[in-house]
């Protein structure tokens, strides 16, 4: 397979994440996984991943940080935002099985997320916010508390 098309993508798709924080790398990370398979109670690329199981990796091989297993923990364990302070590696929430805060992806900018989900494609996907299914089961935005950087030598 030719890396070109690949990587057109990523960069298409993350090009106007520039000024991410948390770290560029989340989001960068998250769209790169794009295409891997989905499984239900996954959490890794190569065997495939659930909603959850994708932002824990995520956050996990980017930034060390462990994050309970389940999208509604999840949730609990994260600080709420407006939306309207959504930046590139915040968490988007949806009720997508009647029960709030059961679905979870990671906000790429421009109102686009990255997910892992069963039932659009079977696998990691771009999606938008403002699609009629996402933005009527929206959920709210959280953000993850960061461990402050090292102190300076």
């Amino acid at each position: 397979m030719n890396a070109m098309p690949v990587l057109f993508l990523l960069a298409l798709l993350v090009a106007p994440l520039a000024q991410a924080d948390p770290p560029e790398d989340v989001p960068m990370y998250a769209v790169s996984l794009v295409g891997s398979p989905y499984r239900l109670g996954g959490d890794s690329p190569e065997t495939g991943l659930d909603c959850s199981g994708f932002v824990g990796h995520v956050f996990r091989t980017t930034l060390g940080i462990r994050l309970p297993r389940d999208s509604r923990a999840i949730s609990d364990a994260t600080q709420p935002l407006d939306s309207s302070e959504l930046r590139p590696g915040d968490l988007v929430f949806f009720n997508t099985l009647n029960r709030a805060f059961s679905h979870v992806g990671i906000y790429l900018g421009e109102n686009r997320f990255v997910h892992a989900t069963s039932s659009r494609t079977g696998s990691v996907m771009v999606s938008r916010l403002d699609d009629l299914y996402w933005r009527t089961r929206f959920d709210g935005a959280r953000r993850i508390d960061l461990p402050d950087a090292p102190p300076a030598d």
